[in-house]
């Protein structure tokens, strides 16, 4: 894991979207690593957008979305973020060749992160077995009784377990990725993102 010191480098982010993800499961990450910078204004993260095939999406209620890359053709990454939604906990979590992927990229990247829902697909990779995790609390209860090696928990906004990272319901992915930028770079770079997005979080 980076120090708070080390912040030359640009961390690689990915964000995989899938048909039916939820909007602002992604969005709100992105934009809180696309505003991390230095002082001189450096971008300290470059986010890049995935999808299985590279192919057009559509997010909930339609919105389109073009990736940047398809998963095959990516760049190394640092950080993964699966986002939530009823693409995530319907579609791709019967997928075996994502949830292969997945498993493949958490020993890979240094934080695998989910959104929302997203807790449901690194539950079916087995990469929350024996780990404190949450999600959105209309689905606390399918991943205690579908993952019953997985230590749920409410009323939280976001667990930090180390290389795997899980968060509750759609803006708390936010809470994690500035929790996120706190902990790879400093809390004054979080607060700076904090009040250039103009939202109500203290750190």
């Amino acid at each position: 894991m980076p120090t708070n010191n080390d912040i030359a480098q640009r961390y690689q982010v990915g964000i995989l979207l899938f048909d039916e993800v939820e909007v602002m499961d992604f969005a709100g990450p992105f934009e809180v690593f696309s505003l991390a910078e230095t002082v001189d204004k450096q971008k300290l993260f470059q986010v890049h957008t995935l999808s299985p095939d590279g192919e057009l999406i559509s997010a909930r209620n339609g919105l389109k979305v073009q990736p940047d890359y398809a998963i095959q053709d990516m760049p190394i990454l640092d950080i993964l973020i699966i986002p939530g939604g009823y693409g995530a906990e319907e579609i791709i979590i019967h997928d075996p060749v994502i949830i292969e992927w997945i498993r493949t990229q958490a020993t890979q990247v240094k934080v695998l992160a989910s959104i929302c829902t997203g807790a449901l697909v690194l539950a079916e990779a087995g990469l929350l077995d024996g780990r404190e995790a949450t999600t959105h609390w209309m689905d606390l209860d399918r991943l205690q009784q579908d993952y019953p090696e997985v230590i749920v928990k409410s009323g939280v906004k976001f667990i930090d377990q180390g290389s795997i990272m899980t968060s509750a319901g759609i803006s708390a992915g936010i809470h994690l990725a500035l929790h996120i930028v706190s902990k790879w770079v400093n809390i004054e770079c979080a607060r700076t993102v904090i009040r250039r997005m103009d939202i109500d979080i203290e750190m």
